[in-house]
């Protein structure tokens, strides 16, 4: 996959425009689902290994809620959003209006969990959305799965029935501003998006990225 190394940062710097599109989307989407001001933003945007995404995400080992959809159309591929669970406790609060909500407290509340799932659901539909228009590719979302486990369980379990998967995924970090979490500062949170061997390809050519050879 050498056309890899010719993903410039000039390349990047479409994606998180393209990201931050998807941000604004997704933040006017939140205003109304939340009834305040939400304000994101897309600061980083990578390429990583496979081994590199899961580190990014607090380890294998480390307890995540993530939303996994399987990306179908001209592209297919995979995406995950995973938050901390203390961002994900906040995002729910918020959401459900319950401050005493928290993921040690078992079972899970129903409704907190339709919430979170919403929440990925409105981001990472607004992102594709967002990449669909920007490289005239048609995508579309499968129905989201929510997960609250381990990384690595996570990752897995979202990739197990597609076993042709890229060693490298495209990482677009979010930052949702204060207005959402006053007390806790910044929320960050990280797309990971997997496409399929082929679809990096189709993705680069949209982008004016050429194979050599």
């Amino acid at each position: 996959m050498g056309f890899i190394n010719q993903f410039s940062s000039i390349h990047l710097d479409l994606l998180k425009e393209i990201g931050n599109i998807g941000a604004g989307n997704a933040a006017t989407a939140l205003s109304k689902l939340l009834n305040k001001k939400i304000e994101m933003n897309v600061p980083n945007v990578q390429i990583v290994s496979f081994d590199e995404m899961v580190e990014m995400a607090g380890g294998s080992e480390n307890t995540a809620a993530s939303v996994f959809l399987r990306i179908e159309g001209e592209a297919p591929g995979n995406m995950f959003f995973i938050l901390p669970l203390s961002q994900a406790e906040n995002f729910i609060q918020q959401m459900i209006g319950k401050e005493e909500f928290s993921f040690s407290n078992l079972p899970y509340n129903e409704i907190a969990l339709s919430a979170l799932q919403e929440l990925g659901n409105i981001l990472i539909g607004s992102y594709l959305s967002a990449l669909s228009d920007f490289t005239n590719l048609s995508l579309y979302p499968s129905v989201p799965a929510l997960s609250i486990d381990m990384v690595g369980a996570i990752i897995s379990s979202g990739l197990m029935e597609h076993s042709q998967v890229s060693d490298f995924a495209i990482v677009i970090d979010t930052a949702f501003k204060e207005d959402i979490v006053e007390a806790a500062g910044t929320v960050r949170g990280h797309f990971f998006m997997l496409p399929d061997p082929d679809s990096f390809r189709t993705i680069f050519k949209s982008l004016g990225v050429k194979e050599n050879g």
